[in-house]
């Protein structure tokens, strides 16, 4: 019996190798670019783990849980953390950066998420790329739900490790991730003895084994259905054109925005200024008395292929996301959205105007 996903051909090194460098083109960087076989938590923890060392002391930027995740990893490798936390509602500045930094001299590592999709906001890394460089810090970027939905820059920004994953904008696997590494960061990674090595987190394994020894033979039997994905995706993501990509994410934000501020019914952005909102996910605050989990799982009764689903943890109950990332990012998919939303809102006997909310949206996106 033959089946499409069995009975493949080996995946080379050769092949791996060009997947590899399609994923660096799409970063625009020089660095090298390391394929990770596991999801984006597996390269992030492995930057974590290889970059910061006991004694040494971090600065955490938290605007979402994956911020507090990073600060329990840190902790966990005896660095001194400072968390820098703000209201979800917003972004990081990079003044709040540079006085963080001014603060606390000895920082010498930094990590940020670029976009949180969990809380919908996004945090401008050029301008604190820029303040982090001139202090000397190491710069771990957290960027699995920007790429290929905003710009991202790492070589440009000196982002000295960025993670991606393929599972949001870029519409691909969620099973496989990549980091793309700076000199100084794999000369920081090598001079920390307690930096994994001989593991599946290691990413100086890949760096002596797969890199320095020339990318001929890999370290283990790779994910090759991940892989073929990936390389699918990223085939897809360069016949639609990057900035195709991104300006796809970027309408399905603003149009989500404007027509759940138009559709009515109590809903409000939850990240109060547009130019702090993500393009992957907009977030929205469930009207004073609606339970958001509730009034999510109402909308999805009747389609429940739409991309909503409620806050995590403790936001569950006044968060709304509406994740328009990867083939969801249509305009079809946001005026479907809003409308479930809308009428499981008119269930709560809530007022809604579902004709100016569509009105909004195609006002705000007024082509595919």
């Amino acid at each position: 019996m033959t089946h499409p996903f069995l009975d493949l051909a080996p995946l080379t090194a050769a092949h791996f190798a060009a997947i590899e460098k399609r994923v660096a083109g799409l970063l625009a960087t020089e660095q090298d670019v390391v394929i990770m076989q596991g999801e984006a938590l597996l390269p992030l923890e492995g930057c974590i783990r290889g970059g910061a060392r006991p004694g040494s002391t971090a600065l955490n930027v938290v605007t979402g849980p994956y911020g507090q995740t990073f600060g329990n990893w840190l902790r966990d490798c005896g660095a001194n953390v400072v968390d820098l936390a703000v209201p979800f509602h917003t972004a990081v500045t990079a003044d709040q950066v540079a006085r963080a930094l001014t603060e606390h001299p000895e920082i010498d590592f930094v990590s940020l998420v670029h976009a949180e999709a969990a809380t919908g906001n996004t945090n401008p890394v050029a301008e604190i790329g820029e303040v982090v460089r001139s202090h000397g810090a190491l710069f771990m970027l957290d960027a699995v739900a920007s790429v290929g939905a905003e710009p991202l820059l790492p070589d440009v920004w000196g982002v000295d490790l960025c993670v991606i994953g393929a599972q949001k904008a870029m519409g691909g696997p969620a099973g496989v991730s990549a980091v793309s590494v700076s000199e100084r960061a794999w000369e920081r990674i090598a001079a920390n003895p307690q930096a994994p090595r001989r593991s599946y987190l290691s990413l100086l394994d890949w760096k002596e084994r797969w890199i320095d020894g020339g990318r001929r033979a890999l370290l283990h039997a790779p994910a090759q259905l991940e892989m073929l994905a990936l390389e699918a995706c990223v085939e897809r993501i360069e016949a639609e054109g990057l900035d195709a990509l991104m300006a796809r994410h970027a309408s399905a934000a603003a149009a989500t925005r404007a027509g759940a501020v138009a559709l009515g019914g109590g809903l409000s952005p939850y990240v109060h200024e547009a130019k702090d909102a993500a393009p992957v996910a907009t977030t929205l605050r469930a009207p004073a008395g609606v339970d958001a989990s509730e009034l999510v799982a109402r909308a999805l009764a009747a389609d429940p292929s739409l991309p909503l689903i409620a806050g995590g943890g403790a936001l569950s109950k006044e968060m709304i996301r509406v994740n328009h990332y990867g083939v969801d990012a249509t305009r079809g998919t946001v005026q479907s959205s809003l409308a479930a939303l809308g009428a499981a809102l008119a269930d709560a006997g809530r007022q809604v105007d579902f004709e100016t909310a569509r009105k909004a949206v195609s006002e705000t996106w007024p082509s595919e």
